[in-house]
């Protein structure tokens, strides 16, 4: 009845009336005070708590304290809150990936190549261009189109002061008739301008167009014709250099040419670059290393000349009035608005120019090893859709810190994770401890001990997580190995003990899984062999576990 009678604007005081009337209520003792003054249920402590804490913990110890106006969380609630975020943060659990170097990254940032069977990352892939488009309008185009229009979209702008999409907006303008100088008509005409800043190309000068898409102003460089020359010339550079460096290589392979060939035979290979022709071609040559050798790269190729740039002794000088004119800091562009622009580089305001708008590309990546596609997207830029997507979330058990005590030296601590399944079979895992001396044990600061027992995960099933009437699956689990299972996740405990009196807390521990392989296998399957094929696979698994306690 007391409850009933509390008007309803004390029951959102989330450390006020009703948490105070609460401890009065069990324990029989009045609510005490804050330390900044006030009851808790007025104070704007209990208004913070009602609205960061929902609802607050009531008989909580973990108590916040007002200083200045702000709210400060003690050691002990940020804590509490650190160790619950802990499980979204998928970066402090790294897997290694043995590939040409090792490379240390979460789960989600990994590929599994089924062929391999082994974890491939973005540095151990080759990433292919499978088409470019505009991330504006979608229009997607050829490789070569988008590198003669310089991977720019011809129709879409960037604004120059936002980097924001222009859009084009349509105006009605009075202009005379040409039959008829004394009567005007109405005329629509089309301009750009930025939805963010404002920014519109009236601002600069641009003039209105009577269509809505193409043919608007673009500013001339006067060093196009420079830079042009100069690419050239080093394109022929290069070119010749690659020339020098393929007779070197067929000067060394004369002694496997046949004896028949004499040494005036050999002279004129080299001469004219038909070493290509007489040799068988090499597997995996390039069809550009093939080409490399030819008449026209000879003696008959018209030379590029530059003219040499000439050292400026004197410069211009600066305006008189340049340190004492007031600067208005809106007519002057950003470092970041200048590098955006390097071939004009404004100063002014008035001198920002729309840009093109950069295009995008969708991207294949493949397995070195094997040469097998990890991921192929869609070619249609409008589809987010992949039609190969391996990723390792999707074939290799997941680790993630639920829980982190107080971490404190040469003391044991336990530590709860979960292991979640990702396939719909049942996984066999093993956590093993790294034996010392191993070279990829090399960041761990802790000594860690692992459950001795084989975990058993069960299979994926979307539709169990809303079937409440399952019956759950009888596993025996060890209460101290397992903390609770639902569908294919896990909570197990690990005891870590850390060995440094200061600094991060890592440990270190392999994770050994069977896997069914799907993939299409390269013999014929007999008739004794069975469909799948099951192996053994071991993860080097890292973990961040943050820093230690005093």
């Amino acid at each position: 009845m007391e409850r009933q009678s509390l008007p309803s604007r004390n029951l959102w005081r989330g450390g006020g009336g009703n948490r105070r009337g609460a401890r009065e209520r069990t324990t029989g003792q009045p609510s005490p005070k804050t330390e900044a003054g006030g009851e808790g249920a007025g104070s704007l402590e209990g208004r913070l708590r009602s609205q960061i804490l929902c609802p607050p913990t009531p008989l909580s110890p973990l108590i916040s304290v007002r200083k200045g106006g702000f709210l400060h969380f003690t050691d002990g609630e940020a804590r509490l809150r650190g160790r619950m975020a802990s499980l979204l943060q998928s970066e402090r659990v790294l897997y290694l990936v043995q590939g040409e170097k090792k490379v240390r990254a979460p789960l989600s940032q990994l590929y599994f190549c089924r062929y391999c069977s082994e974890l491939r990352s973005l540095e151990c892939v080759s990433h292919e261009v499978d088409s470019h488009y505009c991330p504006s309008c979608l229009e997607n185009m050829p490789s070569a189109e988008a590198k003669l229009k310089k991977n720019r979209c011809a129709n879409c702008f960037d604004c120059p002061g936002c980097m924001h999409t222009l859009s084009t907006r349509a105006t009605s303008i009075s202009t005379q008739l040409p039959d008829d100088p004394a009567k005007t008509t109405m005329k629509k005409a089309y301009y750009l301008a930025c939805g963010f800043c404002r920014w519109t190309s009236r601002d600069v000068g641009m003039a209105d167009k009577s269509v809505a898409s193409g043919g608007w102003q673009e500013p001339e460089n006067p060093h196009t014709q420079r830079m042009n020359k100069l690419i050239e010339y080093y394109q022929q550079l290069a070119q010749k250099e690659k020339v020098e460096r393929d007779r070197k290589k067929l000067a060394r392979r004369r002694n496997y040419m046949p004896l028949a060939f004499s040494q005036h035979t050999i002279h004129v290979v080299d001469k004219y670059g038909l070493g290509t022709r007489l040799q068988r071609p090499r597997a995996g040559a390039t069809i550009s290393t093939l080409a490399g050798l030819s008449l026209k790269e000879g003696e008959d190729q018209k030379e590029i000349k530059i003219e040499p740039a000439q050292a400026v002794d004197e410069v211009e000088p600066l305006p008189e009035d340049y340190y004492t004119r007031p600067v208005n800091l809106t007519e002057v562009t950003t470092l970041q608005q200048r590098l955006l622009q390097p071939d004009f580089q404004p100063v002014c305001a008035s001198q920002l120019y729309p840009r093109h708008k950069h295009l995008l590309i969708k991207r294949s990546l493949r397995c070195r090893k094997c040469e097998h596609n990890l991921s192929k997207p869609e070619f249609n830029p409008t589809s987010i859709k992949f039609k190969i997507q391996l990723v390792a979330v999707n074939y290799i058990p997941e680790v993630r810190i639920m829980s982190i005590p107080n971490l404190r030296y040469m003391k044991e601590s336990q530590v709860l994770l979960t292991l979640t399944n990702p396939v719909e079979n049942l996984t066999h895992v093993t956590l093993v401890e790294c034996e010392e001396g191993d070279p990829d044990n090399i960041n761990s600061t802790a000594k860690v001990v692992v459950p001795p027992k084989e975990l058993i995960l069960a299979g994926k099933d979307a539709a169990a997580e809303y079937d409440e009437l399952a019956e759950p699956q009888d596993f025996q689990d060890d209460p101290d190995i397992i903390a609770f299972r639902k569908a294919n996740k896990v909570g197990i405990f690990i005891k870590v003990t850390p060995q440094r009196e200061e600094g991060e807390v890592t440990v270190c521990f392999k994770m050994k899984h069977d896997f069914k392989n799907l993939a299409a296998p390269i013999r014929p399957i007999e008739e004794s062999d069975q469909g799948t094929e099951v192996i053994w696979l071991t993860q080097h698994v890292e973990l961040s576990l943050g820093p230690l306690l005093p």
